[in-house]
């Protein structure tokens, strides 16, 4: 379908950062005191996003308006919307002591009653480049619609990093549609390669295997779609494991795939991909962005 009005960006930031140790999404990464979620939000703007939505928990809104949004607001619209822990479908309580979120399916779902736009999501610890969000807005000013999703697949080994394991959701593909979902758990760097190191596995992927880097494409009717999955998880997990169960929405969009439901198209993209996953993966972050910089892909004031 096409339509005129344009698409908006969620982020997904409402995620602990065990692993980093703090609240990685507002970290400082630019040297003019950027975080990678100031180069997600200039780049959807510069590539003809409409508005921005940014899922955070109620507590973090003081430190998002002070290191981001209230700088970015005069340029583009953005409104909080909120993951709570204690927000779930009737019949179901969280756990008093639970401390983790439910996962991104959750967040998603929490924006159910903000976004009636064709949206795209994304994780706001990823760097993405342009290139993706130039042709995110094209697919879902174009083509998405209530059935046919999309994705930007980025090359596995690319999406590694030298300070330790990452779980990946590994694209399998008919077609250039996405037909399922592999989540592999410790996947690893060994020279130029991404290697399993699981269970004492040791298997070598191939270089030009794409994983999903939760770079999404949507029309509203993915809530009322992930509701059912969201509440089945729940009957089968809540009781097992109440405070680490969580789901997250590659598994949500198998699981569509799997009925039928809707069918996803996976664009490649030439966009160089960086994320920071641990504390030691910054320094690159930073030395990468300060590159882009001097080669006049970004001002250096983003928002003045």
């Amino acid at each position: 379908m096409t339509t005129t009005v344009k698409p908006s960006l969620v982020i997904l930031a409402a995620g602990m950062g065990s692993r980093y140790g703090g609240l990685k999404q507002i970290d400082t990464v630019g040297d003019n005191g950027e975080s990678i979620i100031d180069f997600t939000i200039y780049d959807a703007m510069k590539a003809g996003f409409g508005k921005v939505y940014l899922i955070i928990r109620r507590e973090h809104e003081q430190a998002f308006c002070d290191h981001l949004v209230d700088r970015v607001r005069a340029h583009i619209p953005v409104e909080f919307v909120y993951q709570d822990m204690t927000d779930l479908p009737e019949g179901f309580e969280a756990p008093k002591d639970r401390e983790k979120p439910w996962g991104t399916t959750h967040a998603l779902l929490a924006c159910k009653n903000h976004v009636h736009e064709p949206f795209m999501l994304c994780n706001a610890d990823d760097f993405y480049g342009r290139e993706s969000f130039e042709i995110m807005v094209k697919f879902l000013s174009e083509t998405v619609s209530d059935d046919h999703y999309g994705m930007v697949g980025y090359p596995l080994v690319n999406t590694i990093t030298e300070h330790g394991s990452v779980t990946r959701a590994i694209c399998q593909m008919e077609d250039g549609k996405l037909s399922a979902l592999k989540e592999i758990q410790k996947i690893v760097k060994e020279g130029e390669h991404a290697v399993i190191a699981e269970d004492g596995k040791h298997e070598v992927l191939p270089d030009d295997m794409l994983c999903s880097m939760n770079f999404w494409g949507f029309t509203p009717h993915i809530f009322e779609q992930c509701e059912p999955i969201f509440v089945e998880f729940l009957k089968q997990n809540l009781n097992v494991n109440p405070l680490k169960c969580e789901h997250v929405i590659p598994t949500a969009v198998a699981d569509l795939i799997d009925a039928g439901q809707t069918r996803v198209e996976v664009m490649g993209t030439p966009a160089r991909w960086f994320g920071v996953t641990y504390k030691e993966d910054k320094p690159y972050v930073m030395e990468q962005i300060a590159n882009y910089k001097k080669e006049g892909l970004y001002p250096h004031d983003l928002w003045k």
